[in-house]
């Protein structure tokens, strides 16, 4: 499904783009740049606040343009200082954005380093049995202007609050395209996006900062292995085998793992970097020592580091988390193979911080208000 907007968003246009719509227009090409230097580095919120630019200008702009497509919701925060922004679009639909902190010894919270991590689809279609985002199923891809529009809000929110995102273009250290959706499956948004926010003109972010997460759709694997960016990918593995992997992701019965592997080994042989593989541990499910040996030779074989995440509970879903000690035992033997592994903990879970959850409860609530 698309959703068309009235007005495209200004955070869609490239440079070139721009230009070619003011030059429509009898304008300058100058003019481009001053407008998205307004946007990106200035942080413009209305087209008033742009000075330096003709009435009659600003009017065209505001009347051919949407200078915002996403709007704040609601903002959360945990008690481990993770930022959940729900986020409204054009046609009602909601998104969320998550800011992750990693606060550093002996400094403030306005030094921490910052992942934030963004969706690219209104729901998903991918069905993992373990997912929020799925639950109410797919909606709609998200234009490139939206994707963008989602690192501003954050932007937004930090400038209104520490001294460095103030005086930086872009206040955090890492993306992370792995919340609401499949990124790879919204391909031509997706990297018309993080042009925008790689270039110079725009939010000058470096593509080695940024991590792409599929679940595993091979043939955009490859076609990402042939971009001239240099991003990261990361696997939603959750399976060291097929047998395991088809119960919770149905993704693999298309591309199970004898074609799964080769592919993250030939982006990872093209771009010389290496690969993450996220494991959600699952009790009962994913969590035993076989899995965990089988993953330890998957592991191995492709030079990845792992991401050991213990299951975050999703209301309406039936899954656990495994027992600290059992989460351990499955690190321990990774780490016995000097496997690279990192068991994370939870951030977020007084916030409903898993992919999807506070969009579901926010939904519900509006039909309990229309009913």
């Amino acid at each position: 499904m698309k959703f068309t907007p009235a007005k495209p968003p200004l955070t869609g246009e490239t440079l070139d783009t721009l230009t070619e719509r003011l030059r429509e227009r009898g304008e300058p090409a100058f003019r481009a740049k001053q407008i998205l230097d307004w946007v990106y580095k200035k942080r413009a919120r209305s087209w008033d606040d742009m000075t330096n630019l003709s009435k009659p200008l600003r009017a065209w702009l505001d009347e051919t343009f949407e200078l915002m497509p996403v709007s704040l919701v609601l903002g959360k925060q945990s008690t481990d200082v993770t930022d959940k922004l729900l986020l409204g679009l054009g046609d009602r639909s909601l998104i969320e954005t998550v800011i992750i902190r990693a606060p550093q010894d002996g400094v403030g919270i306005e030094h921490s380093r910052k992942t934030i991590c963004i969706s690219t689809q209104v729901g998903c279609a991918m069905a993992c049995a373990f997912c929020a985002s799925g639950l109410a199923g797919f909606k709609r891809d998200l234009n490139a202007g939206e994707i963008v529009a989602q690192l501003l809000q954050v932007c937004y929110r930090e400038d209104a609050r520490t001294v460095r995102a103030r005086e930086e273009l872009a206040s955090f250290d890492n993306i992370v395209v792995m919340g609401m959706g499949e990124p790879l499956a919204n391909y031509d948004a997706l990297m018309r996006a993080l042009t925008i926010l790689n270039a110079e003109w725009g939010l000058g972010f470096g593509a080695r900062r940024i991590t792409i997460s599929t679940s595993g759709l091979v043939p955009k694997i490859l076609q990402l292995a042939d971009e001239k960016m240099g991003f990261r990918l990361a696997i939603s593995l959750h399976g060291a085998t097929d047998e395991v992997r088809e119960k919770i992701m149905p993704v693999n019965k298309a591309y199970p793992l004898s074609k799964l592997i080769p592919a993250i080994s030939a982006f990872s042989e093209k771009h010389g970097r290496m690969v993450t593989l996220e494991f959600i541990l699952i009790e009962d499910v994913n969590d035993s020592i076989d899995q965990a040996g089988e993953l330890r030779d998957i592991a191995r074989d492709l030079h990845a580091h792992v991401n050991l995440i213990p299951y975050n509970t999703v209301e309406g879903l039936p899954w656990k988390r495994p027992s600290v000690r059992r989460q351990e035992d499955f690190a321990d033997v990774l780490r016995a193979a000097r496997v690279p592994v990192t068991l994370r903990r939870e951030k977020g879970h007084d916030i409903d911080a898993a992919c999807g959850q506070l969009r579901l409860k926010t939904e519900k609530d509006r039909e309990l208000a229309s009913a």
